[in-house]
Order: C-alpha cells, then sequence, then structure tokens
C-alpha cells in the first residue's frame, strides 16, 4: 500500500480523488478525549491543508473520536480500519443539512 507521505502515495491519491468524481474529502481528525489537539492532530490538519491546496475538491476534518470503538462493536469482515472509516463517514453524512 502507497503511503500519501511518499511522492507516489501523494500522486495516487489525488489520481484517486480526481477519477472518484468526488465532490468533497473528509479526513479524520484524530483528537485527544478532551478535545484538544495532539502532535498528530497537528500532522493531519497540515496533511488536509496541502491536500486541499492541491486539487480543486474542498477538504473537510471531521473528530473521529470514538470512531474505532463503534467499529469495533459493530463488528463485521472489513478491516477493523475500513470500518472505522464507515463510520466516520456515516456520522459526517448525518451532520450535513
Amino acid at each position: 500500500m502507497l503511503r500519501p507521505a511518499s511522492k507516489k502515495g501523494w500522486a495516487a491519491l489525488k489520481a484517486r480523488i480526481a477519477a472518484s468524481g468526488a465532490e468533497r474529502v473528509v479526513v479524520g481528525l484524530p483528537v485527544s478525549l478532551s478535545g484538544s489537539d495532539s502532535a498528530q492532530t497537528v500532522e493531519v490538519r497540515e496533511f488536509a491543508a496541502r491536500l486541499g491546496r492541491a486539487q480543486s475538491v474542498p477538504v473537510e476534518l471531521y473528530d473521529e473520536r470514538f470512531t474505532t470503538s463503534l467499529a469495533h462493536q459493530a463488528g463485521g469482515n472489513a478491516s477493523l480500519d475500513s470500518r472505522a472509516a464507515a463510520v466516520l463517514l456515516e456520522e459526517w453524512l448525518r451532520t450535513q443539512p
């Protein structure tokens, strides 16, 4: 699997966004349980800002607290990361007007 931090991974991510016809990219924001930023939060904010500058699709950050535990409780055959991403998107969609 290519990592977005690599040149090939970054190019693949931008190509996938373009090819999908996405209207928006939602990035999980790993804040602490108290809601404050951590070193990882800062890194993700910088990644999302870079991604937003690199292509025309808006990039939105969304609090990912508890998504992994909710995905674990829900079960399923997909990887835990995939299920947590699905939980994040479902929660984000519920907040949209």
